[in-house]
């Protein structure tokens, strides 16, 4: 255990971003599920316009790679342009 102030407060803060990191990457794991899941066109490029912000957000907060964030927005795209 620490014994330091600051590792203890390290420890809390960390603990409190990692939830948060978790929520916000498994929200968008989601998303991208009922995005793939559509078969309207209208409602997928609607939908995509939302996932690619997401993304581009976990990206910028560092959850995952910025590359992930661009093939996961291209595969997407791609998937709704064949609808």
């Amino acid at each position: 255990m620490a014994n330091h102030r600051s590792a203890l407060k390290r420890i809390r803060s960390s603990s409190i971003k990692r939830l948060r990191n978790r929520y916000t990457s498994k929200t968008t794991r989601n998303l991208i599920k009922t995005l793939r899941g559509t078969t309207d066109k209208t409602a997928a490029q609607d939908m995509l316009k939302i996932v690619s912000s997401k993304l581009d957000r976990l990206a910028k907060r560092n959850v995952i790679h910025k590359n992930k964030a661009s093939n996961n927005k291209a595969k997407l795209t791609k998937f709704v342009n064949s609808l």
